[in-house]
């Protein structure tokens, strides 16, 4: 199947044979579908905190969180093209015809054009009396600000009284204000090597100026997906694509690729969130105090699960003990006990309490669904036939199953990608994340190249497959704190206003 060629080609990329082999095996036999038991909801799988216990939270943080070593993980390499869909749509139309800009989204923009932050920066480029297409070209292509091909950290994203933030910096604000620790802000871009400079220096022209404003100090570090984790790409046969040179075609691996660079990272405590999540400051307070409560809640956990791994951990471990671990997995964690745990023998249930205890642990925010695309909290049944609670994408279902898809539907909660995890033990040993990775999850998309179809590969994704087979706790937050920026539109929202 490869020749010599080939193997080199592999070598350089960084990817192991049998990683390329088990992949295209993927290709041959799919992914399985996920088995849905049910969707998670209040008082079943999702946790609900009264204002009075929030404060606590965020009271017990506010001590707790100067003793810890925190990070802020932001994914931020992914380009802007998807924001401006409509615009370019509108730009293609205008070259063949003369388009109307009555469409909803189209007038809308150009309507609200100066309420938007980057409008300083694209009028000043402007010719007088620019027609919409020029204006377009002008905001969206390289001669005037590249907005088309840029990443969202970069962008103008709000406006201020006689100032602009982009995505980049309302993070580096938001770091300041819920993930600080001893004067100390860290925060950890993925960014693509193209864009790398940009966001350095970006870093670079800012921090100074947000150091003094709010008397701390950033450290801010980038890295880049790993070629390592790129899959190999199929032609319709499940054979290997081949490029017009004939090399073979490795593609990005979405962003479960990302767990290696998440695997590098040694921290106490780690915050994920999306680069285009953010908000101006008057909107910040509610997320900044709901942040602050599931890291309360996270620590909470953790200082109980740290006395249960201890406790475990020793030689012998009496009835009573493990009956309070048992209560402790159920009642906090999520983890439901094997059909037949009672038939376990004494070295059995040490055996399978030590592998629920050691392994990382996650409080993710989930907000009532609203018909957003994406994942949202199940239980489901994995390979053991166990009852497990999870994050998942409609793609990882079987739609067509009418039971199947009455689950899905009935889902109350979805995943606004708010969470916040450790992953460490009580020796304060790091865990290979890895090894808590279902590899089964993935999932398979059609693609094109020079007019050729194949087929291509993502890895289990981050908070899907990828965190898979970690103690996960999920609690509602309010939509308010979601404010994702998926169309140029968004940023017109009062949130974002």
């Amino acid at each position: 199947m490869f020749t010599a060629q080939d193997l080199v080609q592999i070598s350089h990329h960084g990817v192991e044979l049998s990683v390329i082999e088990a992949q295209i095996e993927n290709f041959k036999n799919g992914f399985p579908f996920v088995h849905l038991v049910k969707a998670a909801t209040i008082g079943d799988g999702i946790l609900k905190m009264e204002e009075e216990t929030i404060q606590e939270l965020v009271d017990f943080y506010e001590i707790e969180k100067e003793k810890m070593n925190i990070l802020k993980f932001v994914p931020a390499s992914g380009a802007a093209t998807r924001m401006f869909k409509s615009l370019f749509e509108y730009m293609a139309a205008a070259k063949t015809t003369s388009p109307s800009k009555n469409s909803k989204e189209i007038q809308t923009f150009f309507e609200n054009l100066e309420k938007f932050a980057f409008y300083g920066s694209l009028h000043a480029k402007l010719e007088k009396n620019a027609d919409n297409y020029v204006t377009l070209e002008t905001l969206l292509l390289s001669k005037g600000l590249n907005y088309g091909s840029l990443p969202k950290g970069l962008l103008e994203f709000h406006r201020y009284e006689d100032f602009t933030r982009t995505a980049l910096e309302e993070q580096m604000v938001d770091g300041v204000a819920y993930a600080s620790s001893k004067g100390n802000v860290k925060l950890h871009f993925t960014v693509s090597p193209e864009h790398r400079q940009k966001f350095e220096m970006m870093v670079a022209q800012t921090s100074v100026k947000y150091e003094k404003e709010f008397n701390v100090k950033f450290e801010v570090s980038f890295s880049e997906q790993k070629s390592a984790t790129d899959t190999i790409a199929v032609d319709l046969e499940n054979k290997p694509f081949r490029n017009e040179n004939g090399e073979l075609l490795f593609r990005p691996a979405g962003h479960g690729a990302l767990l290696s660079n998440l695997n590098d990272l040694v921290a106490d405590l780690i915050f994920i969130k999306n680069i285009d999540n953010v908000v101006p400051d008057h909107t910040k307070p509610i997320m900044v105090q709901y942040k602050k409560a599931l890291a309360g809640l996270l620590i909470k956990l953790q200082k109980e699960l740290f006395r249960f791994q201890k406790l475990i951990d020793i030689s012998i471990v009496s009835e009573a003990n493990i009956s309070d671990t048992e209560a402790f997995l159920d009642e906090h964690l999520n983890v439901q006990l094997p059909k037949n745990y009672e038939s376990y023998s004494y070295v059995e249930k040490i055996t399978w309490l030590k592998q629920m205890l050691f392994r990382p642990i996650r409080v993710c925010g989930m907000v009532k669904n609203i018909g957003e695309a994406g994942g949202g909290p199940f239980w489901i049944l994995n390979d053991n036939s166990e009852l497990t609670i999870q994050i998942i994408e409609s793609a990882q279902i079987d739609l067509e199953n009418k039971k199947q898809q009455d689950i899905f539907a009935a889902s109350t909660h979805f995943n606004p990608v708010d969470l916040i995890f450790t992953s460490k033990n009580y020796k304060g040993e790091q865990y290979n994340l890895f090894q808590y990775r279902d590899s089964k999850t993935g999932f398979i998309t059609g693609k094109s190249l020079n007019g050729a179809m194949l087929k291509a590969q993502e890895l289990p994704g981050l908070w899907n497959g990828s965190m898979a087979n970690w103690n996960t706790v999920f609690v509602e937050i309010p939509l308010i704190t979601f404010n994702p920026v998926k169309t140029v539109n968004d940023l017109l929202r009062p949130e974002h206003q």
